[in-house]
Order: C-alpha cells, then sequence, then structure tokens
C-alpha cells in the first residue's frame, strides 16, 4: 500500500509496496518531504540509490543592470521504486527531506518529462 505524500499532481509508483524495502522512500517508507519543492534534470546516476540535478535559475547582476544564468548542483536520493523509470537527462521533481547522508536532503519524487519533449 503506498501513501499519500501529500504533494499535488504526484502519484505513487506503480511498484507494489512489498517490492520497495527503501526506508528513505516517501511512498512506501516512512520519510516525510518538507520544505522546497524543486525541478531539475538529472545528470547523473552512478552512485547508489543517488543521483545528481542540475537546476539553472537567474541571477540580476546590480552593477550592470543584468541577468546572468547560473546553475547549481544537488545530489537527491533515488527510492528503490523509481529507479527503473528514471534516466540520466530526465526532468525530476524533489523534495526536501531531513538529512539522509553527508550530502542529501532531497529525494526524488516524480519523473516529469525530457526538456524539449512535448
Amino acid at each position: 500500500m503506498s501513501r499519500n505524500i501529500g504533494i499535488p499532481n504526484v502519484n505513487p509508483p506503480k511498484m507494489r509496496a512489498e517490492d520497495c524495502d527503501d526506508e528513505f522512500c516517501p511512498f512506501h517508507g516512512t520519510t516525510r518531504i518538507r520544505g522546497k519543492i524543486t525541478k531539475g534534470v538529472v545528470v547523473s546516476k552512478r552512485t547508489h540509490n543517488t543521483v545528481i540535478i542540475r537546476f539553472d535559475y537567474v541571477q540580476f547582476i546590480k552593477k550592470y543592470q543584468r541577468y546572468e544564468r547560473r546553475n547549481s548542483r544537488l545530489a537527491c536520493h533515488l527510492p528503490t521504486c523509481l529507479e527503473d523509470e528514471i534516466e540520466v537527462g530526465d526532468m525530476v521533481l524533489v523534495g526536501e527531506s531531513r538529512k539522509i547522508s553527508k550530502t542529501k536532503a532531497f529525494i526524488v519524487l516524480d519523473k516529469t518529462k525530457k526538456p524539449g519533449e512535448e
């Protein structure tokens, strides 16, 4: 049985709860999602149960009265029930949780769509 994590337009994965033994999974485990919800592109999937996402933003430079594009990278936990769905280049939705490890405080919630895909 999957639980509703309380975030609009985020549906639990199709995997059965018995098959997902990840304690940090927000759908089948005990971890709660609170704080920021962010979208980003998966740039690396090399580490076990971890993905690196990149999100782009614009920063206003006061001196030149212009904007510049910047990006930042986040290490996010990838639950076992979403491992097969998510590949490098996918756009994903991540939510903030408590610290899972030294660098991970976000969990992948859903795959949205690839950039440039309609």
